[in-house]
């Protein structure tokens, strides 16, 4: 096996970067607004729309770990998983199309498209960010580079988070001049040409430096089985599920905390107070100036407060992201993931604790804990490129791609398992949809579903990191070692 430990280019590290902002407008798109886009676009029933959504996910993750047996074998001049983001980058925008367009068929023929769209969806975005996600444990073995890599990648994510929560339902509504449907197709059509240009950027601006040799070769079946001897792997499979448990269930809640516990005169005041209304109210003059329809943010205060909400959250996750790699460096990944995701989780437990007006209090908990949790996104999927040498340390071949379909998979059932959580904890607490007021107990649920259940998620997720071997002194161990013997 030879490696080059080379300083990676600004160009590298944007290009490489890229495909995660193309992948992240859809998978954004998928977590946020399929659900709304099936039930209030498309007008498919709801309790079908959530079977589509929960079966698809499920069968996204199992084709996961298929896809990363695939792509370790995959062997081209290109390399093994570079080929795969730029063979996909056309299927892949044509299908996001395709799944958020709306053909006028009957209730029947609307759930076989939305079914069989949303499965090629799926199928198309393991078989292209599956190799991405892998691409990062072979574009260079130097531990610092690689915590640099991440940074800039999850800084992508972001911006494509930000675009996604904050803006594409009032780009939706501007677009489509108040036409839902027509809207979400034109906004798909343009993330569907920018991926493509993306991916295509990702391919022509990156290397793979770890290339296997020709005799390491290996079943399906030993890959598995090294996996499961492999206890840092473990630890991140079981981490990764619970960070997306979180992410997944308070991400879901935090509309019914503006919505239902938070006071909505007191959001609006809020909202007039730090010039937002006429913020929107000036953008909504140069957009009708241009030809474009309103921007259409929404009218109702909660609403608003939450998507500004979000908004703030997501820029100081870059803020902290852009911290991550030099506290990595310093200090080792395992520390500085445990430590911040300690604090983050603190920081969700605050809201639990606040009154109904202290709206402002909300918002500098979520800028505090956007900060926190930033610094910590980078390191996990760094991590898991480390797990990746830990096993070609440990047992002389390397499986990059199906230890990073493991974690994916991890990541689709935490979304799955969250989400179901989620509506499990509403009904638990008698939630009744659209009731302009909900009972004690049904608001006492939802801040705990914001801020205690999550919290404690995270803590038992910081906690499992005591059994992590691979800290800052073995980080350096294994690459050394690696070094010598790829030479």
């Amino acid at each position: 096996m030879k490696s080059t430990a080379e300083k990676l280019s600004v160009l590298e590290k944007v290009g490489y970067s890229l495909g995660d902002l193309a992948a992240n407008l859809i998978f954004q798109t998928l977590m946020t607004f399929l659900a709304y886009f099936y039930t209030d676009v498309y007008k498919i029933p709801a309790g079908t729309a959530s079977i589509i959504i929960f079966v698809g996910g499920f069968f996204g993750a199992f084709f996961n770990i298929i896809m990363g047996a695939i792509a370790d074998r995959t062997n081209t001049r290109w390399g093994k998983f570079r080929p795969w983001i730029l063979w996909t980058s056309i299927p892949f925008g044509v299908i996001s199309l395709l799944a958020f367009s709306t053909p006028d068929f009957g209730e029947t023929g609307k759930i076989i498209y939305a079914l069989v769209t949303y499965f090629l969806l799926v199928i198309i975005y393991s078989a292209n960010n599956l190799p991405y996600s892998a691409l990062s444990g072979v574009i260079t073995g130097d531990m610092k580079q690689r915590n640099s890599l991440s940074s800039y990648r999850f800084v992508a994510v972001m911006i494509a988070q930000f675009i996604i929560q904050s803006l594409l339902l009032p780009l939706a509504l501007s677009l489509g001049h108040g036409d839902k449907a027509a809207g979400f197709e034109k906004v798909m059509f343009f993330f569907a040409i920018a991926g493509i240009l993306f991916f295509i950027i990702t391919f022509l601006t990156t290397r793979e430096r770890i290339i296997p040799a020709q005799v390491e070769k290996s079943s399906v079946r030993t890959d598995l089985r090294d996996l499961s001897k492999n206890k840092p792997w473990v630890i991140m499979l079981v981490l990764t599920i619970l960070v997306f448990i979180t992410l997944a269930l308070k991400g879901g809640m935090y509309i019914y905390y503006f919505k239902y516990y938070l006071n909505e005169t007191a959001q609006a005041n809020f909202l007039e107070k730090i010039g937002f209304n006429n913020f929107i109210s000036g953008l909504n003059k140069a957009v009708t100036g241009i030809g474009l329809g309103e921007f259409q943010w929404p009218k109702d205060a909660p609403t608003s407060a939450n998507s500004l909400f979000n908004a703030g959250g997501i820029i100081f996750m870059i803020v902290g992201i852009m911290f991550s790699k030099p506290l990595a460096d310093k200090f080792g990944k395992r520390n500085i993931f445990g430590f911040f995701l300690f604090l983050s989780a603190m920081s969700l437990v605050m809201f639990n604790f606040y009154s109904r007006e202290a709206i402002a209090a909300v918002f500098i908990t979520q800028i505090l804990h956007g900060f926190l949790y930033g610094i910590t996104i980078p390191i996990l999927w760094a991590m898991i490129a480390d797990v990746a040498d830990y096993s070609e340390w440990k047992n002389n071949r390397r499986a990059t791609a199906i230890i990073f379909s493991a974690m994916i998979f991890g990541l689709k059932i935490g979304l799955s398992v969250g989400g179901a959580i989620g509506a499990a904890l509403l009904s638990k607490y008698g939630y009744v949809a659209e009731k302009a007021e909900q009972t004690a107990s049904t608001v006492s649920g939802i801040k705990m579903s914001v801020s205690i259940y999550p919290g404690l998620v995270f803590i038992v997720g910081a906690a499992i990191l005591f059994w992590y071997e691979i800290d800052k002194k073995m980080e350096l161990q294994i690459e050394n070692e690696l070094k010598e013997r790829r030479k």
